[in-house]
């Protein structure tokens, strides 16, 4: 019950950006974005991929990559399309 209970956990929270970065792909507006949230997050994601392989634990490491991928694609869009 455990497993699954983190699995879905990962899941869930590795697809909670998805749709702000599918918003900001889709209308280049990043007016609204903190970078430094963004920022934040992706350190905390990358320390969980470093736990994970720590521990050997596949759904830690494959959510968190997910997470990764999904803020540093948000953070690079913030500055492409931020107003300078």
């Amino acid at each position: 019950m455990e497993t699954i209970i983190g699995i879905t956990a990962g899941i869930f929270t590795s697809i909670s950006m998805v749709p702000q970065l599918l918003k900001v792909l889709k209308e280049k507006d990043v007016e609204n974005l903190s970078p430094y949230m963004i920022a934040i997050l992706l350190t905390g994601v990358s320390l969980w991929v470093v736990y994970g392989f720590m521990l050997h634990e596949w759904p830690i490491i494959l959510s968190n990559l997910f997470s990764v991928l999904v803020n540093a694609t948000l953070l690079v869009c913030y500055f492409l399309f931020r107003e300078q």
